[in-house]
């Protein structure tokens, strides 16, 4: 089998888990790859002992069995730009704190590679959001994982987002801004925001205002087959959209609109592996300082 290997910041103290996960992939007989990100960080820290092949195409990323994420959840988000509507099966090696979408301890990397090698695992399928846009953005590649958001530029005064479900008017928001998040997202900046958590396998959307001006406006959930548009005012020249951690910015001539996409992110579930579990840690329910 073929798996491809993605990071974006190797620390020289990670080293050693780098070259575990090279020895327990060479082991299982795996032809390991590397992205171009990821096989400059390697570099960097001397990989003379390391062997693999470079992806340089979407060709070679097609015919990957899989792609390990090696970093936080942030890098995992990049994975999924990478894979694309490839949708090659992606697995998140944490090298930092426990993260929702990167699940896999380094000191558990030996269980894990066997996992995969012995096909003992499941897939999840997680929707991806869509921007449509009359300009071109992010380099054509218009999806994310996690959110969308609207935001006010620096300190700029706020904004007012205009918002229609469908064509239909729902709401004015004056606030800093505004997400649009997946049921994965829901876990990220929109749970900052005050957004509800909402399981991986819902079949929802979340918009949640940024630090709004009225106090009585709440979230919102509504259906993944439901397209959101929206009119941007305010002071200021510019305004800046992300998906993901990817932001740009724009001005209130561009039309803009988000929907579910047509194609899904693949994360491997190895056993013993459960979202609630997750949760439990790091939201530290169940935790109480007298016991």
């Amino acid at each position: 089998m073929k798996v491809a290997l993605h990071g974006l910041a190797l620390k020289a103290e990670l080293f050693s888990d780098v070259q575990s996960l090279f020895n327990e992939l060479t082991k299982h007989q795996f032809e390991i790859f590397a992205t171009e990100q990821f096989d400059r960080q390697l570099r960097m820290h001397g990989n003379k002992a390391l062997n693999y092949w470079v992806l340089e195409s979407r060709e070679d990323i097609a015919a990957m069995d899989f792609m390990i994420s090696i970093g936080g959840d942030g890098t995992l988000l990049d994975a999924v730009t990478q894979v694309g509507d490839l949708e090659v099966p992606i697995l998140g090696l944490n090298t930092g704190r426990l993260g929702f979408l990167a699940t896999v301890a380094t000191e558990k990397i030996s269980d894990a590679i066997a996992d995969l090698a012995a096909d003992n695992f499941q897939l999840e399928t997680r929707t991806l959001i869509s921007l449509e846009s009359h300009r071109k953005l992010f380099n054509g590649l218009n999806f994310g994982l996690n959110e969308f958001t609207i935001h006010k530029r620096d300190t700029s005064s706020m904004i007012t987002v205009h918002t229609y479900i469908d064509g239909k008017y729902l709401n004015s928001y004056w606030a800093d801004g505004l997400i649009v998040s997946t049921p994965t997202g829901s876990t990220g900046y929109s749970l900052s925001c005050g957004g509800p958590l909402i399981s991986p396998e819902a079949k929802n959307l979340v918009i949640t205002p940024v630090s709004p001006h009225n106090l009585n406006v709440r979230p919102i959930i509504v259906s993944d087959e439901s397209e959101i548009s929206f009119e941007i005012e305010g002071r200021a020249e510019k305004f800046l959209i992300s998906l993901d951690s990817r932001s740009t910015s724009i001005s209130s001539e561009v039309k803009l609109s988000v929907k579910k996409e047509k194609f899904s992110a693949k994360l491997v579930k190895l056993p013993h592996y459960h979202f609630f579990d997750t949760l439990r840690q790091k939201l530290n329910w169940g935790f109480d300082m007298r016991n």
